[in-house]
């Protein structure tokens, strides 16, 4: 089954509990949040705190936090207290790859790493044994709104032929420019998770409720035959 999952960052604050709200009640049980430290990345988005207030509101919902700080490691502890149910870092955020993927791991948490366009494939390698998803960044990390990269396409073939290679199922989650139309190739290609946010929930003309239908009518049902995931 192909996971929604809407993008927080592009929902106004001013709005941010009843957008939340409206998600769940059309079906929506997983979140991505991105925390931003403006090292990393130049901007800044969302406390640690949020996770926290999210998880004890809505203790049902996957939390997929995407960390684009500097020294990842030294959040996997708070983000384990705060509730984080998926945790993911960049490649090049850390010296401590596979130590901090581990942690990630042995603190009950699903562990996730990033893979930015400027990054081949094959940097992956040293650590897609100890990681349970990869995000596939399909834009520049640290801004929300971007159009999807062009070449983005032949990158997740390269990623999704990684993956059969080396006899690995790690979870492929598309972060970064998803309109129908992206996804649909992304997903024939063999990703499990979409990102979601600007072209598929918010501001669409049926509302946040028809666009998660149209969403679970294209993509809520297990990859049709002859997808390459």
């Amino acid at each position: 089954m192909i996971i929604n999952a809407p993008s927080l960052a592009n929902v106004s604050l001013m709005e941010m509990g009843d957008t939340v709200r409206e998600l769940i009640d059309a079906g929506v049980d997983f979140f991505h949040i991105d925390i931003m430290d403006g090292h990393y990345v130049p901007n800044l988005c969302f406390p640690a705190s949020f996770v926290k207030d999210l998880k004890e509101k809505y203790p049902q919902v996957t939390a997929e936090v995407h960390m684009m700080v500097d020294h990842p490691e030294d959040y996997v502890r708070q983000m384990k207290e705060y509730g984080a149910d998926w945790l993911s870092f960049h490649l090049d955020s850390t010296r401590f790859v596979c130590r901090t993927a581990k942690a990630i791991r042995e603190e009950g948490m699903k562990a996730g790493v990033v893979l930015n366009p400027s990054q081949p494939v094959s940097q992956l390698a040293p650590a897609a044994g100890y990681v349970d998803y990869v995000i596939f960044m399909a834009v520049e990390p640290g801004f929300s709104g971007q159009r999807f990269m062009e070449g983005a396409m032949e990158r997740l073939e390269q990623l999704c032929e990684f993956r059969r290679e080396a006899g690995l199922d790690f979870k492929i989650v598309i972060d970064g420019g998803v309109d129908y139309v992206t996804a649909k190739k992304c997903v024939e290609l063999g990703a499990d998770i979409l990102v979601t946010g600007i072209y598929m929930q918010f501001r669409q003309p049926d509302g946040i409720m028809g666009a998660c239908e149209r969403f679970r009518n294209t993509f809520g049902r297990p990859k049709p035959d002859g997808c390459r995931g």
